[in-house]
């Protein structure tokens, strides 16, 4: 059984599992858990959920900035997969307060985080105080933050104060060419971006295609450092 108190041991076991069994675990054990959706490669995280649970809670966040063909690629797997998907939005008083003061590219000259905290940071603590545990798409691949991502963990970043959250990375371990494959080999729908170049996908000013040899998060932030390129989502979360 799923507790905070064997988290540790947890991880550990989970190591040497595959994506869907830990998945149909997490899934059985847990009631209150959801399911991040980015609208990139989590459509594989999605839709192996989702066979073991037609019923999965999943959200995804609308920062506003969004690529055209983002928005469309997340509601054809919303209507593909009937899935309980939950859009989360900033709050307007406070991007009306950063653009009327900075402008709308504030983000090129300040960083990100300001930016990030407001249209991604805030919406995820709100939808995380109402559930148990999330899970997401997180890979160790992903770029020099993520290189000790574990599967299981406590997150004490997103955990409302006198509450437990478990937060779970099943693909932790896989790399992109796994995903990929998962992907290619159930035909499922993906992000028609990745078409044209790009491989990690976030708001239209922040991201750009990539080129041969160059990492899949080097399209993002590329004015700032490899070592902080991270929106607040995943940024803090470490295992106790």
């Amino acid at each position: 059984m799923i507790s905070a108190k064997n988290i540790v041991e947890l991880n550990e076991q989970f190591q040497k599992m595959e994506p869907k069994d830990i998945l149909r675990q997490v899934l059985a054990d847990i009631p209150g858990v959801t399911v991040s959706f980015s609208g990139a490669e989590d459509v594989a995280l999605v839709v192996m959920a989702w066979k073991l649970k037609k019923d999965i809670k999943v959200f995804t966040l609308d920062t506003g900035r969004l690529h055209a063909e983002t928005y469309r690629f997340i509601d054809k797997v919303r209507r593909d997969y009937q899935l309980d998907l939950d859009f989360l939005y900033p709050d307007a008083t406070a991007i009306q307060k950063l653009t009327s003061s900075k402008g709308l590219f504030s983000f090129y000259e300040d960083g990100h985080e300001e930016c990030c905290a407001i249209r991604k940071t805030e919406p995820l603590r709100r939808q995380l105080a109402t559930v148990d545990a999330w899970i997401s798409g997180q890979r160790k691949d992903q770029s020099p933050t993520r290189s000790d991502v574990p599967i299981a963990q406590l997150d004490t970043t997103f955990a409302a104060p006198g509450k437990t959250l478990l937060k779970f990375n099943p693909f932790a371990n896989w790399r992109s060419k796994d995903v990929w494959d998962y992907i290619r080999m159930f035909d499922l729908p993906y992000n028609s971006l990745h078409d044209q170049g790009f491989v990690s996908i976030g708001c239209e000013p922040c991201t750009k295609p990539i080129g041969p040899n160059q990492h899949e998060r080097e399209g993002r932030w590329w004015w700032e450092e490899a070592t902080a390129k991270e929106c607040g989502l995943h940024k803090i979360n470490i295992i106790e």
